[in-house]
């Protein structure tokens, strides 16, 4: 079967879902779509993309299942209420959300056992604008078969997929790569309110450092935002970070392992999350440490 036979069920047209259903349209997929809030269907209907009130409906008509949801409870009850009632053997459940690792086992299980669904979990790196520009990395766990068909589906979507192994493992390094980019966040905020604060002109730093050791994505992303106070539009979100960053904790916990570091920038994340940023992008982050008007 060649991909574009594939019908593909998206849930959740969300900041990310949104620019991926239509790169998976633009490819020549037939999109079946679901989300909580159905106004935010428009663009991806207007697009091509088939509505469905029922989720019940989307997966039986579909026979590539792809969820992009906000976190693990979500996927969790989207799972038990609707897909493991609706599923059937030959489907394929893809989750691009980042969730809980152990929880992703669970579940996968659970939908192999009753209804003979396989699960590859492909949690995904590069944010909106990597979803806009097909550029994303992605981390996925599963069978060789079903990363096989995992591949052909998301290729609109990635630069590059790694198989990381079993069920879970995609997860797992998603948690990784969270933790990497979480305190990165951190301390670019707490470096950029101190350079502002010695009189630096904090506008500059990016491309000062740009090609060093202190050099990374997010630098180049947040800290133009953080200097200049241009939070808005919001590309990520406050809350995302926050999640990914309890979960490393958790899991770090149950390895018997430490992670301080980590363990600091999900208390100082959720600090800021209780002034009212959980909804704000991470750019936000700098008014920890800054309290001048940036």
């Amino acid at each position: 079967m060649s991909d574009k036979q594939h019908t593909l069920g998206f849930i959740g047209i969300g900041l990310m879902g949104k620019p991926m259903t239509l790169r998976l349209l633009d490819a020549g997929f037939k999109v079946n779509v679901w989300n909580r809030s159905p106004e935010k269907l428009i663009p991806v209907t207007g697009a091509g993309a088939q509505a469905y009130s029922s989720l019940a409906d989307l997966v039986q008509a579909s026979d590539v299942i792809i969820l992009c949801l906000a976190d693990t409870a979500a996927v969790e009850s989207i799972v038990k209420t609707d897909i493991l009632a609706s599923g059937s053997a030959g489907k394929l459940l893809i989750d691009l959300s980042s969730i809980h690792p152990e929880t992703t086992k669970r579940l996968a299980a659970a939908l192999h056992e009753t209804c003979g669904m396989g699960w590859v979990d492909a949690p995904v790196s590069g944010g909106v604008a990597g979803a806009q520009q097909g550029n994303l990395a992605i981390m996925a766990g599963g069978s060789a078969e079903n990363i096989a068909i995992a591949r052909h589906v998301l290729a609109p979507l990635y630069q590059q997929l790694t198989h990381m192994g079993d069920v879970g493992s995609g997860q797992m390094t998603k948690i990784c790569n969270q933790m990497i980019v979480s305190c990165n966040v951190m301390v670019i905020a707490e470096m950029m309110a101190l350079a502002r604060q010695a009189g630096v002109d904090a506008e500059k730093i990016p491309a000062a450092l740009a090609g060093g050791f202190a050099d990374s994505k997010p630098l180049q992303i947040v800290g133009p935002e953080m200097a200049t106070g241009t939070f808005e539009p919001i590309k990520w979100r406050v809350k995302t970070l926050l999640k990914d960053l309890n979960m490393a904790v958790d899991v770090s916990i149950r390895q018997g392992n430490t992670v301080p570091m980590s363990a600091l920038a999900a208390q100082l994340m959720q600090l800021h999350g209780r002034q009212g940023f959980l909804e704000q992008d991470p750019s936000t982050l700098i008014k920890l440490f800054d309290k001048t008007d940036a």
